[in-house]
């Protein structure tokens, strides 16, 4: 009898069809406890699955009823006995755990951007855009796209504060195949990406040196894990993005966490969380962009800045975001998030725009064609 609390609810199930296969990921639905549900396998962690294989399955997240990441996740597939694995690279992902990866990472002699990564001694003063949630990509890829004539090389850089393996992302898949994000980058336990790094820090010179970034937007993968605590939720790493940015020799640009949407009090106007990570846990200067809005909003989100000291610690530049949803309409991408659309919650996307906005003219400034400059607040 076990004496510490299990922590895993493990069930075993049939596959009885496949909805959506992709090289890395499909999507089946499963027979499990009398009933017929969706779950994810890692064709990469666990092999390909096909209707009628019998699967052990991670039910955790269903059975807690959690939205985000709410579906099962096959842990095994038992008609799979043997997996082998390519001999490149030695650094575990995952470490410790019976799921533990091995990546080849750039920090790695044999890797065969090594040489270019070594080179990359600082970020050169290039816009490094840290966003706290995935969902905010999708207007900074289309802004900087759009506003650079589709010049600028986009890096983006996961970090584990959310999803780890980066197949879980069906919207980066779809701003690569855009051509709206040049390259990935996953760091830390994330895994998955064109290039793998051990930490932030070495993510982020691995984007200048082997990805060739002009602009670099940092993000965790889809979901965060939140509470009503104001340090208690992963997106606090954006505070600690701001910091590695500025030891490294960049440009850091964070992108506010404002809704007029979310029904929770805490994160009307200016989200409680970007409070916490850019008021609390940044400890050096950085630019926050802010969206053009509507007065009666503005003067919320103005008076949230100066209560939380954000005004006193950060330069603050308005820009007009709507270019950017603008963009993403065009480019037909549709993101949402919490469940909410550009329609429901325009106010957080526009905010996420409008730092693509402000990146990219950096981008054109540095190139000798400047484009409006931002609306710099008293």
């Amino acid at each position: 009898m076990l004496e510490e609390p299990v922590m895993i609810r493990v069930r075993t199930g049939r596959v009885l069809s496949i909805i959506r296969a992709k090289p890395q990921l499909t999507e089946v639905m499963v027979a499990v406890d009398g009933r017929e549900e969706k779950a994810v396998n890692y064709n990469f962690l666990t092999g390909e699955v096909h209707p009628g294989d019998q699967v052990l399955l991670n039910t955790t997240a269903i059975y807690k009823k959690l939205g985000t990441g709410g579906t099962h996740f096959i842990m095994a597939n038992l008609n799979c006995r043997r997996l082998d694995i390519d001999e490149p690279g030695h650094i575990m992902k995952v470490r410790y755990t019976p799921c533990q990866v091995k990546v080849l990472s750039v920090e790695e002699e044999e890797h065969p951007a090594h040489r270019r990564y070594r080179a990359a001694r600082s970020l050169n003063g290039i816009p490094v855009i840290a966003a706290e949630l995935h969902s905010m990509i999708a207007p900074v890829a289309a802004a900087v796209h759009k506003i650079t004539g589709g010049r600028a090389r986009l890096v983006y850089l996961m970090t584990d504060g959310g999803a780890l393996p980066l197949a879980l992302s069906s919207l980066v898949e779809e701003l690569k195949q855009k051509g709206l994000i040049a390259a990935t980058i996953t760091c830390g336990h994330a895994f998955g990406g064109d290039y793998e790094a051990v930490n932030v820090y070495s993510g982020l010179l691995a984007a200048v040196g082997a990805a060739g970034a002009d602009i670099i937007v940092a993000a965790m993968g889809p979901g965060i894990t939140g509470t009503g605590s104001p340090f208690g939720f992963t997106g606090l790493e954006q505070g600690e993005l701001v910091n590695a940015v500025h030891v490294l020799g960049g440009r850091p640009v964070a992108v506010p966490r404002i809704s007029f949407a979310d029904p929770r009090e805490r994160h009307r106007g200016l989200s409680h969380h970007t409070r916490s990570a850019l008021g609390r846990v940044a400890l050096v200067p950085c630019t926050i962009t802010l969206p053009l809005m509507d007065a009666e909003k503005t003067a919320l989100v103005r008076r949230q800045l100066l209560e939380s000291g954000l005004t006193e610690k950060h330069a603050l530049v308005e820009v007009d975001g709507n270019p950017a949803l603008a963009a993403l309409h065009e480019y037909g991408v549709r993101v949402t998030t919490m469940g909410r659309g550009v329609d429901e919650d325009k106010e957080f996307f526009l905010a996420a725009g409008a730092a693509g906005i402000y990146a990219a003219g950096i981008y054109l400034e540095k190139k000798g064609a400047p484009g409006d400059p931002p609306i710099n607040y008293d």
